[in-house]
């Protein structure tokens, strides 16, 4: 079965400054075998991409080394508006974190929120971490704007029906929803362990997730926020949050087709079309993924591609593989071997 190349709008490649997490050779091998032949990468790397110099540095670093597509969220900061303008078009969009975020891109004064909604061009997005009443405050913040947003790893059941409300009010609000939120829930913490069960948003109720397949309607795009660590950070004394995802995504959502959940126009819909609309991206001819849908088999992580080297859905049965990936005419991915080589990959973003 084939279908159009994937696109992830939400990843964490670590690089620079978390490298031994993951970088741009491994993140990028571990998107072609999920069956994404894009990614977007958010910028709360170390140093974070708030400025030129940085931007200018991961830009380079993505160019040596990614092995599918890509693209890079500007990252807003507390004295970086200007800067912020003047590097968007090099970029797929401004990412704002209001919450539940570790150094220095917390944005607590909510004017300066106001500041980058209303000097960022209204043709770029902004992807916003917005949980709870944050979420509240700058789908009001961004009504008193006039600015579109995404928001992003939606989660809880008042979140889901607090963007449909707004919607319904008019609002031009997008979001995404990932793997993990509605595929595990509290009752999967014990089996996990108090480390490796670390994720923002934290894993939700049972009601929670049902809300967000009750409005699957609302949900515009799939996003896996694939946000590696090492095994032993996860284990140890101070675990960071954040799950690995980009291998496991398309299998459990294509697993949920055969449940009845989905279907695979829902697929291409939330993970082609509209990151494709959302973000403007670059369109590449010849460039898909084939699957094969009636494989079954059994997550391992002994089988990833991805520097953390874990999964939170390890032992878990799904049906359906991605056996190819070709980016441009190329072969990139075939039956478990990466194939594009270190610097393959080109700028999705529309310069």
């Amino acid at each position: 079965m084939r279908f159009p190349g994937f696109i992830d709008v939400h990843v964490h490649l670590r690089e620079p400054g978390g490298a031994h997490k993951e970088d741009w050779d491994t993140g990028t091998s571990a998107a072609l075998a999920g069956g994404f032949t894009a990614v977007l990468a958010m910028p709360n790397t170390n140093p974070p991409l708030t400025d030129d110099s940085v931007l200018q540095i991961v830009l380079a670093i993505a160019e040596r080394k990614a092995r599918c597509d890509y693209g890079l969220f500007f990252g807003a900061g507390s004295g970086n508006v200007d800067q912020a303008v003047r590097s968007a078009d090099r970029v797929a969009g401004l990412k704002m974190y209001l919450d539940q975020t570790f150094g220095p891109l917390r944005l607590d004064e909510m004017l300066t929120w106001g500041e980058h909604f209303d000097k960022w061009p209204k043709h770029k997005p902004v992807a916003v971490h917005a949980e709870s009443r944050s979420l509240a405050a700058v789908l009001f913040m961004a009504s008193l704007y006039g600015r579109p947003i995404h928001i992003c790893h939606v989660s809880r059941r008042e979140e889901i029906l607090m963007i449909r409300k707004a919607r319904e009010k008019g609002l031009p609000v997008t979001c995404e929803v990932c793997p993990h939120h509605l595929f595990l829930t509290h009752a999967d913490m014990d089996r996990l362990g108090p480390g490796r069960s670390e994720v923002r948003p934290r894993l939700a109720a049972q009601k929670d997730q049902d809300a967000l397949w009750d409005n699957l309607d609302v949900i515009d795009v799939f996003a896996t926020d694939h946000a590696p660590h090492s095994g032993a950070e996860k284990d140890g004394p101070d675990p960071p949050p954040g799950f690995p995802g980009l291998e496991t995504a398309v299998p459990l959502f294509i697993t949920a087709v055969h449940q009845g959940r989905l279907t695979y126009d829902d697929l291409v819909y939330r993970l082609f079309t509209r990151p494709m609309q959302i973000f403007g991206l670059e369109s590449f001819q010849d460039t898909f993924i084939e699957v094969d849908p009636y494989s079954k088999w059994e997550i391992r992580s002994d089988q990833l591609f991805s520097k953390s080297a874990w999964t939170p859905f390890e032992g878990m049965n799904v049906q359906g593989r991605v056996r190819r990936v070709v980016i441009r005419g190329a072969e990139a991915f075939k039956d478990g071997n990466v194939l594009a080589p270190p610097g393959f990959g080109r700028n999705v973003v529309k310069f």
